[in-house]
C-alpha cells in the first residue's frame, strides 16, 4: 500500500491522518469548539508597545492579546521586499518559511498605543503566550502563496530541477499582476498556465475582499478566516503521491468530493467512502500508532527504543540498544541501531509536531565516517518534513541540536492534560517520604492544637499505609506528642493532600 490519506469525522472533533504504507507519519486534528486560528487575518488595536522587548501586544479579538516582534512589522513595504530578496533565489522559499529576524527600525517608532493594524495569525496561542502574529501577510491557494506586499516570485526549495523551477517562474512571472509576489509550492511542479492563472485569479479576489473588510470593519475585527480542516488537507496534502483519500461519513464524504472537485478534480476518483464496521481508525491500525505516539517510549523493530521527554525548554529524545545485540562488531551494532532510529525519531517529530530545541541523543559511534553516515540519514528524513528544521552537526557525544517550527500544539498538549496527583511533574512522593512529612507536621502542629486527639485525614491508599507500615510510628509520635492519634482516610483528598486537625 503506498500512501493514504483518512479522515474521522467525530462528534467533537475531526481527525485526518497520513499514512505511508502501514505507518501513521501526520495526524491533523480540529475540534469544532477549537477551530485554529492560524492564516486568520485581522484588523487589531495595539494595547502595548514594549520597547524592552522589541514587541507589541495587539487585541484581535481573542482572550488574549496577541504578541507582535517588530521583526514581524513594518510600515515601510520596501522593507518586506528586502527581506523577502535575502532569502536568495537559490534557496526559495517553502510555504511558511519567511523567517524575520531584524527591524527595519524601533518598535516604538513603527507603532503606538492605540493604532490599528492588519496583522495575520503564525502561530498558534500555546501554553500561557498568546498567538503570534505579523504584518507580513501571505495567501495560499492549491498552487501558489500569495503575498501581497512582495514582488518576489519564488520556488519551492523541494522542487530541485533547475530546469522545471525556471520553467514554473517564467509561467507566474507572466501572469502575476502589477502589485504582489507569488511562492510557486511543491505541487505546482508539472503544472501550467491554466492551473497558475485560475489561484491567482482566486486569491486576488480574496486579498480585494480583505483590504475592502479592513476598510470597513472596526477594531478588533476578524477579517478573513482560514477553510476548515478538510478544505485545508485537500488543498495542501492530497497530492499526485496520495493513492486514496478514505472518510468514513457521508457528509465527510461530500465535502471532501466537493473540494476536490473544485481544486484537484484529476484526483476526484481517489476519494472513497469507508464501509466498514468497525471505526476507521481502528481498522486501518491508526488508533494503535496514536496510543503510541503518546506513550514515552517508544519501541524499535530491532529490540532497541527511544525515549521522548518533553519540557518547556526543550525536547530530548535518547536512543537506547534495549533487547538489541547485533550480529558482528560492536560498532556496527551501534550504526544499524542509531540509523533505524533515525527514521523512527523523524517519523515521532512529525506525527508529535515537536517543536523549539530538539536534542538526539543516539548511542556514542567512535567513527567519523560513522557519525557522517547517520546525520545525512537524518538530514534525508528530515527533507520529508514540511515544517522548517535546522539541524546541526553530530557531536562527538553521539548529540543531535536541532530546531524545528511549529505553529500549532503538539500532540501530547492537544491530547493530554497534567496528571492531577503529580501536577505534571511524572512523579508522585513515595509512600515514606510523605509518612515522614506528616509526621513533622503532626510534631509542630501538636503544641498550638487543642483537644485530646490529632486527626490526620489522608487518601485512602496512605491511611492504608500509615495505619499498617507505620503502626510503630504512629505509636512513637503518640509519645512525642502526649495525644491520641487517628487516621481518618478521605476519598476527596488528592493522593498528597492531608490535613491536621484537633478534635
Amino acid at each position: 500500500m503506498g500512501k493514504r490519506i483518512v479522515v474521522n469525522m467525530g462528534v467533537t472533533e475531526t481527525r485526518i491522518a497520513v499514512q505511508d504504507g502501514n505507518l501513521l507519519t501526520e495526524l491533523h486534528v480540529e475540534r469544532r469548539r477549537q477551530r485554529s486560528i492560524v492564516g486568520n487575518i485581522y484588523k487589531g488595536i495595539v494595547t502595548n508597545v514594549l520597547p524592552g522587548m522589541q514587541a507589541a501586544f495587539v487585541d484581535v479579538g481573542l482572550s488574549k492579546d496577541a504578541f507582535l516582534y517588530a521583526g514581524d512589522y513594518t510600515a515601510n513595504l520596501g522593507d518586506y521586499e528586502r527581506l523577502m530578496l535575502a532569502e536568495s533565489e537559490d534557496e526559495d522559499i517553502e510555504v511558511d518559511e519567511v523567517e524575520r529576524r531584524e527591524a527595519p527600525m524601533p518598535i516604538e517608532e513603527l507603532l503606538r498605543k492605540g493604532q490599528e493594524v492588519l496583522v495575520q495569525v503564525s502561530k498558534e496561542s500555546l501554553g500561557t503566550k498568546g498567538a503570534r502574529i505579523t504584518s507580513f501577510i501571505s495567501l495560499p491557494g492549491r498552487y501558489l502563496v500569495f503575498m501581497p506586499q512582495a514582488h518576489h516570485i519564488g520556488v519551492s526549495r523541494r522542487i530541485r530541477e533547475d530546469r522545471e523551477r525556471d520553467r514554473l517562474r517564467q509561467i507566474v512571472r507572466g501572469l502575476r499582476p502589477s502589485a504582489g509576489g507569488f511562492i510557486v509550492r511543491t505541487v505546482a511542479e508539472g503544472k501550467g498556465e491554466e492551473e497558475f492563472a485560475s489561484d491567482i485569479q482566486f486569491l486576488i479576489r480574496l486579498w480585494e475582499q480583505v483590504q475592502a473588510r479592513y476598510e470597513q470593519a472596526a477594531a478588533p475585527a476578524l477579517l478573513h478566516e482560514e477553510r476548515d480542516l478538510i478544505f485545508r488537507v485537500v488543498r495542501d496534502l492530497f497530492s499526485p503521491e496520495i493513492d486514496e483519500f478514505l472518510v468514513d461519513t457521508p457528509a465527510a464524504y461530500a465535502k471532501c468530493l466537493e473540494h476536490t472537485s473544485s481544486l484537484v478534480p484529476a484526483q476526484a476518483s481517489r476519494v472513497k467512502l469507508y464501509e466498514g464496521r468497525a471505526p476507521i481508525f481502528e481498522a486501518t491500525g491508526i488508533e494503535k500508532e496514536i496510543e503510541k505516539a503518546l506513550r514515552r517510549r517508544v519501541w524499535l523493530k530491532s529490540g532497541g527504543y527511544i525515549v521522548i521527554d518533553q519540557t518547556e525548554a526543550l525536547v530530548a529524545i535518547d536512543v537506547n540498544t534495549g533487547k538489541y545485540v547485533g550480529k558482528r562488531d560492536f560498532e556496527q551494532t551501534v550504526l544499524k541501531l542509531n540509523l533505524e532510529a533515525v527514521t523512527e525519531v523523524v517519523r515521532q517529530i512529525r506525527l508529535r509536531d515537536l517543536g523549539g530545541l530538539i536534542i538526539i541523543d543516539f548511542i556514542d559511534m567512535e567513527r567519523e565516517e560513522h557519525r557522517q553516515q547517520v546525520f545525512r540519514a537524518l538530514k534525508k528524513a528530515l527533507a520529508e518534513d514540511k515544517a522548517r528544521t535546522n539541524v546541526l552537526e553530530i557531536s562527538e557525544l553521539g548529540l543531535v541540536e536541532m530546531t524545528r517550527k511549529r505553529v500549532r500544539q503538539d500532540l501530547q498538549s492537544l491530547f493530554c492534560a497534567p496528571c492531577p496527583a503529580c501536577k505534571g511533574s511524572g512523579v508522585v512522593k513515595s509512600d515514606l517520604t510523605l509518612a515522614a512529612e506528616i509526621f513533622r507536621k503532626v510534631q509542630a502542629a501538636a503544641a498550638d492544637l487543642g483537644g485530646q486527639e490529632i486527626l490526620i485525614r489522608v487518601h485512602p491508599e496512605m491511611a492504608q499505609y500509615l495505619t499498617a507500615e507505620e503502626r510503630e510510628g504512629l505509636e512513637l509520635l503518640q509519645e512525642m506528642v502526649q495525644r491520641k492519634l487517628s487516621v481518618q482516610p478521605v476519598a476527596t483528598l488528592d493522593r498528597e493532600e492531608y490535613e491536621i486537625i484537633s478534635r
